[in-house]
């Protein structure tokens, strides 16, 4: 589904990403995980048109987005959930679900997909009326994702979903990606807690100073002594 090949991308004269390359495969978890500053944030955002690569290419389901409008990459169904939730504290949760809509390609349907959306987040469901920035983290997250979730994504990318969240809440926002490929979505998750990323994920990168430095499945990526020294603290 989406194809990485030898991309090199920063800002301005600052080079993050050197020669990446990693694919997804559809129905696939992909899990990414580094330190901080090895330049995950900077890939998923190249990926989602808002860094345009200096070099390679970037193929979601066989066509080239690199240098690609991000409201065209959205339009084609590769969605981005941000690090940090970014959401608009002082309009309800509602509105903030339904800011994913936005695009022409998924504006039918909005009230029944919004349904389907809330089905997976009763949480969610019970504060729609509330203004986002009154709800806990862990909540703020939830309607993070079902924003996203209403562009109806083929593939959804997300950028720390666990950041700042209670041990408890981690737990859940695990199962929820789980849930949401089992929903038929392809997911990218880039994530710092990489032994419950790992765990959930069929194959992962992890990225070092900008460069993909080891690939391999979930498990194997858990038994790796170099990602358990460096990772998981063991």
């Amino acid at each position: 589904m989406l194809k990485v090949s030898d991309v090199t991308a920063g800002y301005g004269r600052t080079v993050i990403l050197q020669d990446v390359s990693l694919n997804v495969g559809d129905g696939e978890i992909v899990t990414i995980i580094g330190s901080n500053g090895a330049g995950k944030s900077t890939l998923l955002r190249a990926i989602s048109g808002l860094v345009k690569p200096t070099k390679g290419k970037i193929e979601f389901d066989g066509v080239d987005i690199a240098g690609m409008e991000p409201a065209d990459i959205v339009g084609r169904g590769l969605i981005q959930v941000p690090e940090a939730r970014q959401l608009f504290p002082v309009m309800t949760v509602r509105d903030n679900i339904l800011m994913g809509a936005y695009h022409p390609n998924v504006r039918k349907g909005v009230n029944e997909r919004l349904e389907e959306v809330l089905d997976i987040f009763p949480r969610v469901r019970e504060r729609v009326d509330q203004l986002a920035g009154s709800l806990s983290g862990g909540e703020q997250q939830m309607v993070a994702i079902a924003r996203g979730l209403m562009a109806s994504p083929k593939l959804l990318m997300l950028d720390e979903p666990s950041l700042g969240l209670a041990p408890i809440i981690v737990g859940q926002m695990f199962g929820i990606v789980e849930r949401i490929r089992s929903m038929g979505t392809t997911v990218l998750l880039v994530e710092q807690k990489a032994f419950h990323a790992l765990k959930i994920a069929e194959r992962a990168y992890v990225i070092e100073n900008g460069s993909i430095a080891r690939e391999n499945t979930g498990a194997g990526m858990l038994a790796d002594p170099h990602v358990k020294t460096a990772y998981l603290g063991i």
